[in-house]
């Protein structure tokens, strides 16, 4: 074996050794970035691919969900920096692993057909299980089937199944609905219904309300129906898909259908077509009072719209349980009408900033305020 050989396969095996840690940030234009006077954005972790749903477990770990990507990443900040130091890939292959979350230790993660969960994660960290499998029967329809999940005050996993498609109305009631269950993946029931597909929710921190975003549907023109923040005080909601969009806009086809019940407007009409997905009451004490109690929106950008609209993160201001205001807190991940970015879900951190993910630029943003 000649010396060139030789110090190539040295080269190659080093390389192989090294874990996948935060990559060179240089070139992301984060000057792009247009914040309110104070607030600050900067990469807390690169090479992410498909970066997606984010939970934050009681030891400092973000886990992260992919939807294209079939992986679940664990990241993690070890020297508090604030700029993650390793990226370790914990699942391979799964269906469309986009939801996380955490609970009492354990990381479930929501696949399009099933729920599983890693029992005790953050100490296997380095030696990952096979998953247990808590719940099997979910529709199999990739058509919006990929899911967001969180648990709720009452300790129960909730869980959406989107509809199978752009418009229609099923005779199988799982779909258009957010259901909810008990952590070992028994009691499953309906909690709302009329959602054609929410990939993003939270609870107010007064009141324990569930709050949610909801994609409108495409092909009624550039600009209806809006996408919706919709608010479910109690079970049994009916928030109007596909019967009726935004607050009075009727669908061509199902609109003139009777719907089976009352149906409950959004508390705000968001924009047409941003894509509206993870939602965060803001209940850190870093931003400026203004901020506090209120919510955070990831506009991940609309897809077929003639002139691009999303690609930013908005805030809704509100006076207890009504909306008074909607407005643009980041954006310019949109550049001459070319995304370089799109976000999907904000968490928020003990220290009070809050992380970004970018399936599109497969990394993870910290946007935390410094006057």
């Amino acid at each position: 074996m000649n010396l060139r050989i030789f110090l190539i396969r040295i080269v190659v095996l080093f390389s192989l050794a090294i874990p996948n840690v935060q990559g060179k940030a240089g070139d992301v234009p984060l000057e792009r970035i247009r914040l309110p006077s104070g607030f600050h954005i900067q990469v807390f972790a690169d090479n992410i691919p498909d970066a997606r749903s984010m939970a934050l477990a009681p030891g400092g770990t973000v886990f992260v969900g992919t939807r294209r990507a079939g992986k679940v990443y664990a990241v993690r900040d070890t020297d508090g920096d604030f700029k993650a130091d390793e990226i370790l890939t914990i699942a391979f292959d799964l269906n469309s692993p986009n939801g996380v979350a955490v609970h009492n230790g354990d990381l479930y993660v929501a696949e399009i057909h099933r729920i599983i969960k890693f029992p005790d994660i953050e100490r296997n960290l380095g030696r990952i299980s096979s998953p247990v499998v808590v719940r099997a029967d979910f529709p199999k329809d990739r058509s919006h089937g990929w899911k967001f999940i969180a648990f709720g005050p009452d300790g129960m996993l909730y869980v959406p199944v989107g509809a199978p498609c752009n418009i229609c109305r099923s005779h199988d009631a799982r779909y258009a609905a957010l259901h909810r269950m008990r952590p070992d993946g028994t009691a499953l029931e309906i909690f709302a219904e009329g959602i054609r597909n929410t990939v993003g929710f939270d609870w107010h921190p007064g009141t324990g309300e569930l709050w949610l975003t909801d994609n409108g549907r495409d092909r009624m023109g550039d600009d209806i129906p809006p996408d919706e923040l919709n608010r479910a005080p109690r079970k049994g909601l009916h928030f109007g898909y596909p019967f009726q969009h935004g607050k009075d806009i009727p669908d061509p086809e199902y609109g003139v259908t009777t719907p089976p019940r009352p149906l409950t407007p959004p508390v705000q009409e968001l924009g047409p077509h941003v894509a509206a997905l993870g939602m965060r009451f803001y209940t850190g004490e870093q931003f400026p009072a203004e901020y506090r109690g209120q919510i955070l929106i990831a506009e991940h950008g609309s897809w077929n719209r003639t002139e691009p609209i999303g690609y930013r993160i908005t805030r809704v201001l509100l006076d207890g349980n009504r909306s008074v205001g909607y407005d643009v807190f980041a954006s310019g991940w949109l550049h001459k009408g070319s995304a370089w970015g799109r976000p999907v879900d904000l968490l928020l951190l003990t220290d009070g900033s809050i992380l970004v993910s970018d399936d599109h630029g497969g990394r993870i943003y910290r946007i935390h305020y410094r006057p």
